[in-house]
């Protein structure tokens, strides 16, 4: 057995891991963020993560953006498709905010009212969107997947012990690092944080001391939704691809591993989002890719049987300053 080969194989497939377990990672801060201030689960958060996969192709569409452009166009069209992901995707989350859970608020509605309003808003979007596409560009436009414009090539920048790191998965692994830390030195170190952590510790307590409810929902299902609009442009640079219910899956995937790292908390978020995406990729291999969602599930089912509380189990409202 050629041991070097084999180690070598074992490193690509966690990096493999890795890379899709960060876009897990930064579409389970949108269920982290609301779960911690609201306790309510977003069924409708993978839903802004697919407007914002569309939104990258409308921008990318718009500008006429390709493959082979200059370093500088491609760095100007990535981070204009990054900010009109991320603008699309808070803008969902907020509309899906104060139209269909705040009247429930209002109304003192149970918790399971909510959940099951989630849910409809989630089939609401996928539809609409597939029958809107539908309409504008003609059968069967709004059903089949899109491609999108591989506007960065792939090219290697470097070699550690014969593992090739390529551009398009440093980006993406760095950048939900990046992501993830500066949402939690926001919300641990900021003003605005300080409130977001009061509400979900005790609401009634921080009412009285001046922090305004409405304004940290409105701002965690803005923060969550920018969160999936960055999870939208690192999920295009790696796979191209878009379709009308494209978030269905990656939506369970990145609640389960919200739910892995310990819902409520934002490190565990990221924990919980690189062990699903090793844990699959490991899976695909020993067995094969039509057992990668069957691994994803039981490996959630084992975890919560001896850590109920996810890996690391912290709420947001009891995350130190």
């Amino acid at each position: 057995m050629d041991f070097d080969a084999l180690i070598s194989g074992l490193d690509r497939h966690t990096l493999d891991g890795i890379t899709r377990g960060s876009i897990y990672a930064l579409v389970a801060l949108g269920y982290t963020m609301v779960y911690g201030v609201m306790k309510l689960i977003n069924f409708a958060h993978s839903e802004v993560f697919m407007v914002g996969t569309w939104a990258v192709l409308g921008t990318y569409t718009a500008i006429g953006a390709t493959a082979g452009m200059g370093v500088g166009m491609v760095i100007a069209a990535t981070l204009l498709a990054l900010l009109a992901a991320m603008l699309a995707s808070a803008g969902t989350a907020l509309a899906v905010e104060r139209i269909a859970y705040r009247p429930l608020r209002k109304k003192g509605a149970p918790p399971l009212i909510f959940l099951i309003t989630g849910i409809g808003c989630s089939i609401v979007l996928v539809e609409t969107f597939g029958q809107v596409l539908r309409v504008i560009f003609g059968p069967p436009f709004g059903r089949v997947t899109v491609n999108i414009p591989s506007v960065l090539e792939t090219t290697t920048l470097f070699e550690i012990g014969g593992l090739n790191i390529t551009n398009t998965r440093l980006l993406i692994i760095v950048g939900a690092i990046a992501m993830m830390f500066a949402l939690d030195t926001f919300v641990n170190k900021s003003r605005l944080g300080r409130g977001v952590r009061a509400v979900a510790q005790d609401p009634d307590t921080a009412s009285l001391m001046g922090v305004n409810q409405e304004r940290v929902i409105m701002l965690v299902f803005v923060l969550g939704g920018a969160m999936a609009g960055v999870a939208a442009l690192l999920y295009s640079i790696q796979y191209d691809i878009t379709k009308f219910d494209i978030g269905f899956f990656i939506g369970l995937k990145a609640f389960t591993a919200a739910v892995l790292g310990g819902i409520g908390n934002l490190r565990g978020a990221l924990v919980g989002g690189l062990f699903l995406g090793i844990a699959e990729v490991y899976a695909s291999i020993i067995w094969s890719s039509e057992w990668t969602n069957v691994t994803a599930f039981v490996v959630l089912v084992i975890i919560l049987m001896f850590r109920p509380t996810g890996l690391l189990g912290e709420s947001l409202g009891k995350a130190r300053a």
